[in-house]
């Protein structure tokens, strides 16, 4: 407003309208009128007993063209009354923003957007002129996502949202962010509208994760996920897509709350599984490229979107404790045969070491059961000995086949690790690939001859051998079958006054009788005493007995008469 010939009663009148009667004036913004132009300032008079100087550029564009005049009126901010200089501090910069904070005050309340400029990078973020106040704009709320280059949006008009205002700190902090949401949300609301479940569209690649890519369906994002690229393994989407690229995809599911969309590529081809069964007979034998390798097995593409696994445990025949990896690496191209096909998990199940001859087949074809083989003792266990065959195959000899007369656990001792053995194939079954062996039956089983002779029967007689004599008895060890058994002392003779060991020595052999003999642990027990007894009884019935005349001394003296003659 322009005054012509103004009076202190115009000040006065302005100073009223701004402060009203009797109000401080310091710290306010005030009405003043423009007395003088000068060079750089502004003359301007708020009705004080002193005037005050206002930098010229503080005015803006109308402090650069010449169209501000004398006698105009223009509001500025009172900072001190009078100064060192006997005049007026006064600022047009802080009146605006004193202006601008009512105006964002009443647009923060009312939860009204409010435009501004970002000017300058700060620690932490921006610093954003809303029309003379400064609000500070965090790096988190500049865009929806993290942007690497802010130029384009340095001074440039734009529209924020008040988070806080702090006015006695001189504190704004806006954001940018939560405008684009609401501005994204209704515009993604209107294009989901325009979207069906089957669609098929085109879009550009935003972004790459590494479980899938962003397209931008022009406004509004779908998600293409990795699994939903190829039917064939995808190890990193950049193998399908690259950043900016249009492709063609079909839309397969629309969330109309959360407003996701999942894509898919795959779903434009068709489906390699359908027929598969067909494809890929149990049994066989198809060439494929090692995509993976893993703890537990290795897959193999059979063609594209086609993968079967190869399980650790169908990978070698003889090899059972080694990771795949030390067999198969990846890309290279093997031969593999088919096990099982499952078209419902889209599963194929592969065999390499079917690919090869069966080691035990192969070893039950060339050493039947009676056949005798070397190879070297791999190692000892508490119920035999593993001895090494040719073709990579092992055979186990049990306690119980390494000697005819000693225990296993006292035969095994012979033998250590590295030693060269025969053995005779005992059994070879294929299916639980296991061979057995034996040691002894290469050697001559006096025991089991003499069984079957009968010379063991009971009742029968037998010379032994005295290999030992203690208090307790004799050890013998029988001559035909090579047995060791024990005398006790009350055997040794029918009368007890004879049944002392020490009468016997090592060496000397004597006749006794077969008290029993078990098979299965190929143990006899014989006795002296058993066989004068028999023999008595034997002479008794042959020479006749007392009652006829002769002495028991006549008949026992003709039978070992006899005996001897014999």
């Amino acid at each position: 407003m322009t005054l012509h010939n103004p009076s202190r009663d115009d000040f006065a009148a302005l100073l009223d309208e701004s402060l009203g009667a009797n109000g401080s004036i310091e710290g306010t913004v005030v009405k003043g009128i423009i007395t003088a132009i000068e060079k750089d300032a502004v003359v301007v008079d708020v009705g004080l007993k002193v005037e005050g100087r206002v930098p010229l550029k503080e005015f803006g564009a109308k402090g650069r063209d010449g169209s501000m005049k004398i006698g105009d009126t223009v509001e500025v901010y009172v900072d001190r009354v009078e100064n060192a200089l006997s005049e007026a501090v006064l600022s047009r910069d802080k009146a605006r923003r004193e202006e601008s904070w009512l105006r964002l005050e009443e647009k923060f309340n009312a939860g009204q957007r409010v435009d501004g400029s970002i000017i300058s990078q700060v620690k932490g973020g921006f610093t954003v002129d809303l029309d003379g106040a400064m609000a500070f704009l965090p790096r988190s709320q500049v865009d929806i996502r993290p942007i690497r280059d802010v130029g384009p949006l340095m001074n440039t008009p734009q529209p924020f949202e008040i988070l806080k205002m702090d006015k006695r700190r001189g504190n704004i902090v806006v954001s940018r962010r939560s405008v684009l949401e609401e501005s994204r949300a209704e515009q993604r609301s209107e294009l989901v509208q325009n979207l069906e479940e089957g669609q098929i569209v085109d879009g550009v690649v935003k972004n790459i994760t590494d479980y899938g890519a962003f397209v931008d369906l022009g406004g509004i994002d779908g998600l293409l996920h990795v699994t939903d690229m190829a039917w064939r393994r995808v190890n990193h989407p950049s193998e399908i897509v690259q950043i900016g690229e249009t492709v063609k995809v079909q839309i397969i599911r629309i969330n109309q709350e959360t407003h996701r969309i999942s894509l898919g590529m795959k779903q434009l081809e068709s489906d390699p599984w359908v027929g598969i069964g067909a494809k890929y007979p149990i049994g066989k034998k198809v060439s494929g490229t090692v995509t993976n390798i893993t703890d537990y097995g290795a897959f193999v593409e059979l063609e594209p979107g086609i993968e079967g696994l190869i399980h650790v445990s169908e990978m070698s025949w003889t090899k059972k404790n080694v990771h795949p990896g030390k067999i198969l690496s990846t890309t290279q191209e093997a031969d593999v045969v088919v096990l099982e096909v499952d078209p419902s998990k889209r599963r194929i199940s592969l065999g390499l070491k079917q690919t090869l001859e069966n080691p035990w087949q192969a070893f039950a074809n060339r050493h039947p059961s009676g056949s005798v083989v070397e190879g070297e003792v791999k190692n000892k266990t508490e119920f035999g000995l593993f001895i090494g065959l040719d073709g990579d195959v092992d055979g186990m000899v049990h306690l119980s086949d390494l000697d005819w007369n000693r225990p296993g656990e006292q035969a095994i001792e012979d033998y250590n690790r590295g030693d060269m053995v025969k053995a005779q194939v005992l059994d070879v079954d294929i299916e639980k690939e296991r061979i057995s062996l034996g040691i002894k039956q290469l050697g001559k089983d006096s025991v089991g001859e003499a069984a079957n002779s009968g010379e063991l029967r009971k009742n029968a007689v037998v010379t032994c051998e005295v290999t030992a004599v203690s208090d307790a008895g004799l050890d013998v060890r029988l001559v035909e079958s090579g047995l060791d058994s024990f005398i006790r002392r009350g055997d040794l003779s029918r009368d007890r006054d004879e049944q002392r060991p020490e009468r016997f020595s090592v060496g000397q052999k004597v006749d006794a009788r077969v008290l029993a003999f078990d098979k299965k642990s190929r143990k006899v027990q014989v006795s002296i005493k058993a066989l004068e007894i028999a023999e008595e009884k034997e002479a008794v019935a042959q020479y006749g007995s007392t009652d006829s005349g002769a002495s028991l001394g006549d008949i026992l003296g003709a039978a070992l008469k006899k005996r001897d003659t014999n």
